[in-house]
């Protein structure tokens, strides 16, 4: 999705959710400016987006979100059959079983120990930048490798904007960006009620962003 496409929704959401741009601008600044360090490791922490258009293109993907439904819902799915993406927290239910994801979406709000130990056994980390973790971007990027960086607010040249605003959202974006066969969603629930009212409301703009991917 080009930014162009993208910013009317973005200015939607956050004048819904009471958000400042500038935070999301700043902190995707920071991002940008750790993954310059990080690319200059050799090797390299940072990988090229053909490595994750490689992972996705014209493959079936299962986008795992973190809804308390994931547990039952993983007991029936074949994962043998998929490019597995995980919508941060979902990490660690796939872990408790024995799943390790290809692919993790992630603000670094889920436990970081489990995607810690997911990427060192080959996960992919698209690491996203928005206002609200600026500080867990410091505390927690330096640990992690093979790193795409994203922001919900206007891309850099090293941190992209596919579309989405939740980590599960944003991984259907990412996968249609990249070229999928097919996208099956699991662990999904978009009227949970068991959530905080903020919460509520980002699962409706996920429920609408998401119905706006052709699946």
């Amino acid at each position: 999705m080009k930014f162009e496409e993208w910013e009317p929704i973005y200015k939607l959401i956050l004048e819904d959710m009471h958000f400042d741009r500038i935070y999301d601008e700043n902190s995707a600044r920071l991002l940008s400016k750790m993954l310059e360090t990080k690319a200059r490791k050799k090797p390299p922490d940072v990988i090229e987006i053909e490595l994750l258009q490689k992972a996705i293109n014209v493959k079936d993907i299962l986008v795992c979100g973190k809804a308390p439904c994931l547990k039952d819902d993983i007991k029936k799915i074949d994962f043998k059959k998929y490019v597995v993406m995980a919508a941060d927290g979902a990490t660690s239910v796939l872990m408790n079983n024995g799943i390790t994801p290809d692919i993790i979406v992630t603000d670094l709000d889920g436990n970081m120990d489990d995607e810690a130990k997911a990427n060192e056994l080959g996960a992919i980390m698209v690491v996203h930048a928005h206002g609200d973790n600026i500080d867990t971007l410091g505390e927690e990027l330096p640990r992690l490798k093979r790193v795409i960086g994203t922001t919900q607010s206007k891309p850099l040249n090293n941190v992209y904007n596919f579309g989405g605003f939740t980590d599960g959202d944003r991984c259907v974006f990412i996968a249609k960006e990249m070229g999928a066969k097919s996208i099956t969603l699991i662990g999904f629930d978009f009227k949970d009620t068991n959530v905080t009212p903020l919460k509520k409301k980002k699962l409706v703009w996920a429920e609408r962003l998401i119905d706006m991917i052709n699946l």
